[in-house]
C-alpha cells in the first residue's frame, strides 16, 4: 500500500475516531474525550500502517479494534485504584450492607472495622474510595462498552434506546428518581444528596442500585421481541410493582412503547 493510499485511509476514518471517543468519554465521565481521541488517532495512524487488504478485512473493522484497544489503554493508564484497593472496597461495602440488613440500620465505623478486624480509619479510606466514580478495568462492564460502542450506521438504534432510557428513567419512583438523576446526571456525591435528603449514605446506595436495576428490567423488556420473552427481572420490588412501572413507561411513551411494555397487550 502507498503512503497516499494509506493515507487516504487515515483522513476518511478519522470521524470514526471522534464518533468512539464521544460515546466511550459519555460513558467513562473520568476519561477526558481529548485524552481518547489523541490514543485512538494514534492508533488509527498504526493501523493504517499495518494493514494488509489481502486479508479480506474491512480496514473500518480493523480500525476500529485497534481504537478501542488504544481507549482500554489510556483507561488503565489513567485508573487511579490498584486491584488492592478496588478488593478492600469491595469487602468494606458488602460488610456494610450485610450489617445493614441484619441490624435494619446503618452500622458504624466501628461496627464494620470489628466486623472485618482492622481499624476504623481502613474502613472510613474505603468508603471514601467507594464514593469516588471511576470505572474499575477488571470490572465486567468496561468490557461491556467497548464491545457495545456502535459504529455510526447503528447511532439510530442507539439514540432509540436512550429514549426508552429517558422513559423509563421519567417513571421511576419519585425519590428514587431524583437520586438516580442526581448521582449520574447531575454527577452529585451520594454523601451530598443524603444530606439533602435527610437520610443514611447506605439508603441513598440502596435506592441508587434498585433504580439501576430497574432501568436495566425496562432495557431488557424493550428489547425482547415480546414482553413474555425479556429476561428474568434484576430489580426486587414485587411483580406487581414491577409492571405498574413497565405501565408508566408505556403511558409516558405513547404508542410505540405500550406493546413492548404493557404485558399481553396490544398496542394502544
Amino acid at each position: 500500500m502507498t503512503r497516499v493510499e494509506r493515507n487516504r485511509l487515515v483522513v476518511e476514518n478519522l470521524p470514526l475516531v471522534g464518533f468512539l471517543a464521544a460515546e466511550l468519554s459519555s460513558r467513562a465521565t473520568h476519561i477526558s474525550r481529548e485524552d481518547l481521541a489523541a490514543a485512538g488517532a494514534l492508533a488509527l495512524v498504526t493501523a493504517a500502517d499495518a494493514f494488509d487488504p489481502t486479508m479480506g478485512v474491512p480496514f473500518g473493522a480493523y480500525a476500529r479494534r485497534r481504537i478501542l484497544g488504544a481507549f482500554a489503554d489510556e483507561m488503565r493508564a489513567m485508573d487511579w485504584a490498584s486491584r488492592g484497593i478496588r478488593r478492600r472496597i469491595k469487602e468494606t461495602t458488602a460488610v456494610r450492607d450485610t450489617l445493614t440488613a441484619a441490624l435494619g440500620r446503618t452500622p458504624t465505623t466501628d461496627e464494620i472495622a470489628s466486623t472485618m478486624g482492622v481499624d476504623a480509619q481502613t474502613v472510613t479510606d474505603a468508603l471514601a474510595d467507594a464514593e469516588r466514580t471511576v470505572i474499575a478495568l477488571d470490572d465486567p462492564i468496561v468490557h461491556a462498552v467497548s464491545s457495545d460502542l456502535p459504529l455510526p450506521d447503528a447511532a439510530a438504534a442507539q439514540g432509540e434506546r436512550r429514549e426508552v432510557l429517558q422513559h423509563a428513567l421519567e417513571a421511576l419512583p419519585e425519590r428514587m428518581r431524583l437520586i438516580v438523576r442526581a448521582v449520574y446526571v447531575e454527577e452529585r456525591p451520594v454523601k451530598e444528596i443524603a444530606a439533602e435528603l435527610g437520610v443514611s449514605h447506605s439508603a441513598v446506595s440502596q435506592q441508587r442500585a434498585e433504580g439501576l436495576r430497574l432501568l436495566r428490567d425496562a432495557l431488557d423488556r424493550y428489547d425482547a421481541e415480546n414482553p413474555g420473552d425479556s429476561p428474568a427481572p434484576t430489580s426486587r420490588v414485587s411483580d406487581a410493582a414491577r409492571e405498574a412501572y413497565f405501565t408508566r413507561i408505556a403511558a409516558n411513551g405513547g404508542r410505540r412503547l405500550a406493546g413492548a411494555f404493557l404485558k399481553g397487550a396490544a398496542a394502544l
